[in-house]
């Protein structure tokens, strides 16, 4: 039986168990990549850059990791914190008020044309609204833990979800139409 987050923790707490961490990365690099590369608008290197960084900064601070979430969930808020910093660094971004979009993409899907449609869409969405909407109906968080990653209230979080989606289907509607 595969060990839990909480177990890969606690040997890395208690053992300082590298092996343990490499087994964490593993089970999260993907996700906290797929993040970052929608943050950065697909920019590969950087998002490359920030997913290494929100792992050193997450083992570096394991022992803040209280356990009041998933662990999941503190990483999204390690990647999303790497990079909003990033992104200030490069004065890129504006502020965040969090009206967030939702664009589910299922996975099976064949439709590349439509899936490309949907991606150029969701990259036109405000970064708030985008970064929601990614955490939530790509990523699978609930709308309280995604409220905890972006650090603004929880009404917030479904007000931005539900106008997200308002907007991702016009801009589709209309993309479809023409």
């Amino acid at each position: 039986m595969p060990l839990t987050d909480a177990d890969l923790v606690a040997r890395v707490l208690v053992d300082d168990d590298h092996h343990a961490f490499a087994e964490l990365v593993r089970n999260h690099q993907s996700a906290i990549r797929g993040l970052l590369r929608q943050l950065t608008r697909s920019d590969l290197a950087l998002a490359d850059d920030l997913a290494q960084e929100t792992f050193l900064r997450a083992y570096k601070h394991i022992r803040s990791f209280r356990g009041e979430a998933k662990f999941s969930t503190w990483l999204y808020r390690i990647a999303y914190n790497c990079f909003r910093e990033d992104a200030r660094k490069r004065k890129e971004l504006v502020g965040i008020d969090e009206t967030l979009l939702e664009a589910q993409e299922d996975p099976q899907t064949t439709d590349l044309a439509l899936k490309h449609d949907l991606m150029h869409a969701l990259q036109l969405l405000p970064l708030h609204e985008r970064s929601a909407i990614l955490l939530c109906c790509q990523n699978g968080l609930s709308h309280d833990e995604a409220a905890r990653v972006l650090e603004i209230p929880l009404g917030t979080v479904k007000t931005n979800v539900l106008r997200g989606r308002e907007k991702l289907k016009k801009t589709l509607a209309a993309w479809g139409a023409a």
